[in-house]
């Protein structure tokens, strides 16, 4: 590269990725290959700041893109920049400051947020693709990939609750307890704290599970919504949940929400 081509500089207190692709976007605007990039990650202190400077003043063609958001070393590049007749491209300084006047207080100043929230989000993507692959017991392998596993029988809240439980960015497997066929060996083989048993009143399962028939077009004269077989697979669900010793959450009158943070306050004591 000769001494003529543009040289970017892109410090930054975090990965330095918002920086180089603002830098990419801007000089292909000048439809030019003479240029280089270089990126200075957790750059967060002068004085690993001051010789990336210093390198720049070098330069015959440079600029020099920050994304840093700490006020020292903020106010230290503008002055630096300034002594050593750089041009300096601040990304974050603008934005936030107008942000600030519209909300009337200031940023937290904490570098990486938006890294952060990025790995948050495929957090939660990944937790809510797990909930909907391990649904029902479809493969039961995923109870022992699981963060928490549920299990209980029809209408005891398990997808809605696994759902919820991926928003909230665990690994939720849920597994239904019927009679006549057998609890997979993943669930007896799942650490015991991380079962959690799910139980609700005949009542009420009764009720739910005649709107569910109802809204399938089906009679209420299924087996699925006799009262004695329901009572039948609590009965049963209650012995399977004792074999696991798992704790056991009525269901009954609580919102998912509220259930929900019972869990997970439970694992976060038990784990």
């Amino acid at each position: 590269m000769n001494n003529h081509s543009l040289v970017i500089y892109v410090i930054s207190d975090s990965i330095g990725e918002t920086g180089e692709l603002i830098a990419k976007a801007s000089v292909r605007q000048f439809e030019s290959e003479n240029y280089e990039i270089k990126r200075y990650p957790y750059h967060n202190s002068i004085a690993q700041i001051e010789p990336v400077l210093a390198e720049a003043a070098t330069q015959k063609r440079a600029l020099v893109i920050y994304t840093n958001v700490e006020q020292n070393t903020r106010k230290y590049i503008v002055q630096k920049a300034d002594e050593l007749n750089l041009h300096i491209v601040d990304v974050m300084g603008k934005p936030m400051d107008e942000i600030e006047k519209i909300l009337g207080y200031p940023p937290l100043r904490e570098p990486g947020l938006i890294r952060r929230l990025d790995e948050n989000y495929f957090k939660k993507v990944e937790a809510i693709e797990f909930a909907v692959k391990y649904d029902d017991g479809k493969d039961p392998r995923g109870v022992l990939k699981a963060d928490i596993c549920l299990v209980g029988i029809s209408r005891t809240s398990k997808t809605p609750l696994s759902m919820y439980l991926a928003h909230k960015f665990y690994k939720v497997a849920n597994v239904p307890l019927v009679p006549e066929v057998p609890v997979p060996k993943e669930v007896y083989q799942k650490e015991p704290e991380k079962v959690i048993g799910l139980i609700a009143n005949p009542t009420k399962l009764f009720s739910i599970r005649e709107e569910r028939l109802r809204a399938l077009g089906l009679t209420g004269s299924a087996k699925y919504a006799n009262p004695e077989r329901i009572k039948e697979e609590i009965e049963y669900s209650r012995q399977v949940m004792e074999e696991l010793g798992c704790p056991i959450i009525d269901v009954s009158n609580k919102a998912i929400e509220e259930t929900a943070e019972i869990i997970i306050e439970y694992i976060k004591k038990n784990n």
